[in-house]
């Protein structure tokens, strides 16, 4: 109605593009405007100022041939001061973006390895943001922000990335795990040497202590009872250590049972034994 009229409404952040008899004759800012199309004058057409987002998906292949699908994004607007060319010289704004940043893309990509792409995402993103700003602002549009948002190489490339990437991390686990044994190795024989040292070194203490007292027995014991030899003694001494030992095994609750001889002559049977073990065992060390 209000066209029959004359009178046409533009609204917020868009603009419309007024011509006479088929020429342009302006543009029309928001608001209310009177357009009398009895004098020729009519609406060609309205334009929005607003930012418009356009996702691409671009298939190119890498220096070291591996094809990969660049995602981009590209955010553009329509110059308020350049309504008319915007409005006029591109039949659609959309495929020539398209062009441009397909052209800048499979020109950067080639040039680089699959790891640099994913490295020098932000360069090749200005590298088309700068292009398409050269270009479009010749058609009356702003490029307000260019993204790479995603590049996908093809899907056997990731999967036999992700085999390596997985290989690499087992090996160091097994590496880790490898030198991990060789430490725990290494202290347990540290310490099973430091155990037998000092077991050893209480066995030496053990027996310095049994010759000692052996010693001191003797001689108090010819001291205190005339007539007696040291070899008496010592006899003496050893049977009681034989049955000291007896008396040990007996009262152990895992030892099994041990025969001793029984008769008059046992006991100096046994000494006779003992005695003489000794005796070989001291001419065999010496």
């Amino acid at each position: 109605m209000g066209q029959s009229l004359g009178c046409i409404q533009v609204e917020q952040s868009s603009v419309a593009v007024r011509e006479h008899f088929g020429k342009f004759n302006g543009v029309l800012e928001p608001g209310c405007h009177c357009l009398p199309w009895f004098f020729g004058y009519k609406l060609a057409g309205r334009l929005s100022l607003r930012i418009q987002q356009l996702e691409l998906h671009c298939e190119t292949k890498t220096k070291d041939n591996v094809f990969v699908n660049v995602v981009a994004s590209i955010q553009y607007r329509p110059l308020a001061t350049k309504a008319a060319d915007a409005f006029y010289k591109l039949t659609n704004t959309k495929t020539q973006i398209r062009s441009y940043v397909f052209d800048v893309i499979r020109a950067s990509v080639p040039r680089m390895e699959l790891d640099s792409v994913f490295e020098q995402k932000n360069e090749i993103a200005k590298a088309v943001e700068e292009e398409l700003e050269k270009a479009m602002s010749a058609f009356g549009f702003e490029i307000v922000q260019t993204l790479i948002v995603d590049i996908e190489p093809d899907v056997r490339v990731k999967t036999s990335m992700n085999e390596i990437n997985a290989a690499a991390r087992m090996r160091l686990a097994a590496n880790e795990k490898i030198e991990a044994e060789k430490v725990i190795q290494i202290k347990k024989a540290e310490g099973e040497a430091e155990s037998k040292y000092l077991s050893g070194l209480g066995i030496a203490r053990q027996r310095q202590a049994i010759v000692d007292g052996l010693r001191d027995s003797v001689l108090a014991f010819s001291e205190n009872v005339p007539g007696t030899s040291a070899k008496d003694v010592m006899d003496m001494v050893l049977l009681t250590q034989y049955f000291d030992t007896i008396k040990e095994i007996g009262a152990s609750s895992k030892s099994s049972a041990v025969f001793v001889p029984h008769g008059p002559g046992a006991v100096r049977d046994i000494a006779t034994h003992i005695r003489n073990g000794l005796l070989q065992a001291e001419s065999a060390s010496s």
